[in-house]
């Protein structure tokens, strides 16, 4: 067949068969490739029908690295083909980097699907716990594949490992504010103060936003004003965080004045008031309800309510607030008393106004 070909192709000598073996090689592995493409394809839309989310993860990994292996063999086989030295070890390194680059695809889709279908099912899934776990699973794969690879290459495993030890300490020491905030990260992992998503505050720094992302050096908070801040992870373990998200109720705490001239219709105001918190949908009567009349203020005759919401959602409690000081509003009309406003009174002495008119 070959001897055929260079009746056509005259100008190829006999001793460049290789060229020619090359080129069938890169044909045979554009060609698999292109088939398993194919054939991958249809696989991937006959899982993607399925609500298992293993299978889709891992036909949607395999694809590109195997691309990768593909050609990785064929390069090898050019290789043996050239009569290089170096075919065996592109080989082992191509298939190590091909494994390696498909365990962590897998890793990436399957945290992917987690959390996806976290969101159409409700399932409990924590986002910070997942993309932990998703990120310690990368790094080890990373790890092994490159102490294999070095091992491929002839690398003395052993004397990395030792000089990685003695090396550590001086890194260490190097980059102890990098090293912090690596373990202040693993603490917020493990402590759990706060996930992804919850709103967070401190009280001893300007810090208060939503928790966008929890990365092994740096915490991302989205301010309410949509700007980032980045705070390291090392500078959680000195101060105090606050974590409103995690409230079981909201509280109204509000003060109301009616006149001095309705001290009368006072005790029914407030009994009206406290019937209408005992009756409302939206307050827990299992948590604390004061309705008290409480001070003799400037101007008005002061009681208060105390009491919590069932939501915690903030939208929705200021609209809960709204309809119990309305309805606390029309409690006081009812009773044709008013709520009162700062006010001033000036007494007279009418004597002696009648004096100094007389005067004049």
């Amino acid at each position: 067949m070959i001897d055929k070909l260079y009746n056509y192709l005259p100008f190829l000598e006999k001793t460049d068969t290789w060229i020619l073996q090359i080129f069938a090689i890169v044909f045979v592995a554009l060609l698999i490739d292109f088939i398993q493409k194919k054939i991958l394809k249809r696989i991937k839309v006959q899982l993607e029908k399925t609500t298992n989310l293993w299978d889709d993860a891992l036909i949607n990994a395999v694809i590109k690295p195997l691309s990768l292996l593909i050609w990785v063999v064929g390069l090898a086989m050019a290789l043996e083909v050239a009569a290089l030295s170096e075919t065996i070890k592109v080989l082992e390194i191509g298939v190590i980097i091909s494994v390696a680059w498909t365990l962590i695809r897998f890793i990436t889709f399957v945290e992917e699907n987690v959390l996806h279908q976290q969101e159409i099912i409700g399932n409990a899934v924590d986002k910070t716990t997942a993309d932990a776990i998703s990120q310690l699973l990368r790094i080890s794969v990373i790890i092994t594949s490159s102490l294999v690879g070095l091992q491929s290459l002839g690398v003395n495993i052993s004397a990395v490992l030792a000089f990685g030890g003695i090396g550590g300490i001086a890194v260490g020491f190097a980059a102890k504010d990098l090293l912090a905030n690596f373990f202040g990260g693993l603490m917020i992992y493990l402590d759990r103060p706060f996930s992804v998503g919850d709103w967070i505050r401190s009280p001893d720094r300007s810090i208060e936003g939503t928790v966008e992302k929890i990365g092994w050096r740096l915490t991302l908070i989205r301010t309410f004003d949509k700007r980032p801040l980045y705070i390291p992870n090392s500078m959680f373990a000195s101060i105090s965080v606050e974590n409103p998200s995690r409230m079981t109720h909201r509280r109204i705490y509000e003060t109301i004045g009616v006149r001095y001239d309705d001290n009368k219709q006072l005790p029914a105001i407030i009994s009206d008031v406290k019937e209408m918190l005992c009756n409302h949908p939206e307050i827990d009567t299992t948590q604390t309800m004061i309705v008290n009349f409480n001070q003799f203020a400037a101007s008005s005759l002061d009681f208060f309510v105390y009491t919590f919401t069932k939501t915690t959602d903030w939208i929705k409690y200021h609209e809960v607030k709204q309809d119990i000081l309305f309805k606390i509003s029309e409690i006081v009309e009812k009773h044709n008393a008013e709520i009162a406003y700062p006010t001033s009174t000036v007494h007279i002495d009418n004597e002696a106004l009648l004096q100094e008119m007389q005067s004049r």
